[in-house]
């Protein structure tokens, strides 16, 4: 019946027709709509082998108009003021007062508010830090320079976990959520590591009220692509809503990994879904260091992950405990310094994940070898006639493996 389906001239001119139309639609870029429609769309085009210097067209910032009238107009939504990509160094590292040199329209604290027009976004930078100073100054002399193009209000926090105990990144950042709100009725958190650097000035810094948003879509340590779907790492953004509504982080994630998989399942159990920008604009650079004392791999993350969908609603926000020891106004920053404790936990070796759901991107557990048999114990010769003992009554009398000695009342005579 098939062949003389195929046999009829109506039937070939049809499946004719369709072969031109897929290949005129091919080249005309089809795979680019086809990307659109069954995956995220890749976005414009840019060229990064040639970036523009981070500090470009910083001159060109507008100042506040004579006779500062009481009302603005909103700055436009995209700035006319943005180049794309732009160079990421780590070397030299620059001073503190180099930055500051370079930044002169950043006032106490870190703020930062345009002139001449009323800014669209107000976006609190929180940065959990610890021991990461020279990561800190070059994110620094970079980001400044790119929020300013943005035109956004902003000030950015670093919170500083106090003492040498094992580092808690999901922690940190509740704190300097609470704390950055204190000042400031921020409509936009961006939650950032100490060590990625953007890329692309197009990748703005402000929240999206349809969803919490996965900024760092394009890493150069995972080749500029998304290691796994639910990768929620690196840098993200939401309003102080949707913060709340996931109950923020969790607070027991005590040395690295597992929080950013926590967070991931706790948009989708708060009933909202994951954002990112185009894969071409979310580029970010690593700064190469190495394992962090105290923060070395968490052997209790699969078993947090595990109890994620019974625990969020009671571990976040509204269990956040913490002790403020500082807070500083510095000409870059806020500086947070609290105690946030430790780990309650006692360390134990990392191992293969306990049974359950295997977290997204978690690598498999490897195959365990059963135990050896062991011998059988040896039996005592058990005189013809005599009733052999129950196992409880030779317990109780001290027989038997893992037996002790009856405690006595008084002194060894």
């Amino acid at each position: 019946m098939l062949r003389r389906l195929l046999e009829r001239p109506c039937t070939l001119a049809l499946l004719v027709g369709s072969q031109l139309a897929v290949m005129m639609y091919l080249s005309l870029g089809g795979f680019r709509s086809l990307s659109a429609l069954f995956g995220r769309e890749p976005g414009p085009a840019f060229d990064y082998s040639h970036p523009h210097d981070v500090y470009a067209n910083l001159s060109r910032l507008p100042g506040p108009p004579p006779g500062a009238p009481a009302i603005l107009p909103y700055c436009p939504e995209r700035s006319p003021l943005l180049v794309g990509p732009v160079s990421v160094s780590f070397s030299p590292v620059p001073s503190l007062g180099r930055i500051a040199e370079r930044n002169p329209r950043v006032g106490p604290g870190g703020r930062y508010r345009p002139g001449g027009c009323e800014p669209r976004s107000r976006t609190a930078v929180i940065i959990p830090h610890r021991a990461r100073e020279p990561h800190l100054r070059l994110l620094l002399y970079h980001l400044h320079p790119f929020l300013q193009r943005q035109q956004l209000a902003y000030g950015i926090y670093v919170v500083h976990q106090a003492g040498n105990g094992t580092f808690n990144r999901a922690k940190l950042l509740n704190v300097g959520v609470r704390e950055a709100l204190k000042d400031e009725e921020w409509n936009c958190l961006f939650l950032h590591d100490v060590d990625l650097l953007p890329e692309n000035d197009h990748n703005l810094y402000v929240c999206d009220p349809a969803g919490p948003r996965h900024v760092a879509v394009a890493m150069n340590k995972f080749g500029y692509s998304l290691p796994y779907p639910q990768y929620f790492g690196g840098v993200s953004a939401l309003t102080p809503d949707q913060y709340l509504k996931m109950n923020g982080f969790p607070n027991e994630y005590w040395g690295w990994g597992g929080e950013d998989d926590d967070i991931a399942a706790r948009v989708r159990l708060a009933g909202m879904r994951i954002l990112r920008p185009p894969v071409s604009v979310g580029h970010y650079k690593m700064v190469k260091h190495r394992g962090d004392k105290g923060n070395e791999e968490n052997p209790h993350r699969f078993d947090l992950l595990i109890r994620t969908q019974r625990s969020w609603t009671q571990d976040g926000m509204n269990s956040l405990t913490y002790r403020l020891l500082a807070r500083e106004l510095g000409a870059l920053y806020t500086n947070i310094t609290a105690d946030i404790g430790t780990d309650p936990r006692p360390a134990r070796a990392p191992g293969p994940w306990p049974p359950g759901p295997r977290p997204p991107g978690a690598p498999r557990a490897p195959r365990r070898r059963p135990p050896p048999r062991l011998p059988a114990p040896h039996q005592p010769h058990r005189p013809p006639g005599r009733p052999r003992a129950s196992r409880n009554a030779e317990l109780n009398r001290g027989v038997g493996a893992g037996a002790h000695p009856p405690a006595s009342d008084g002194p060894p005579s």
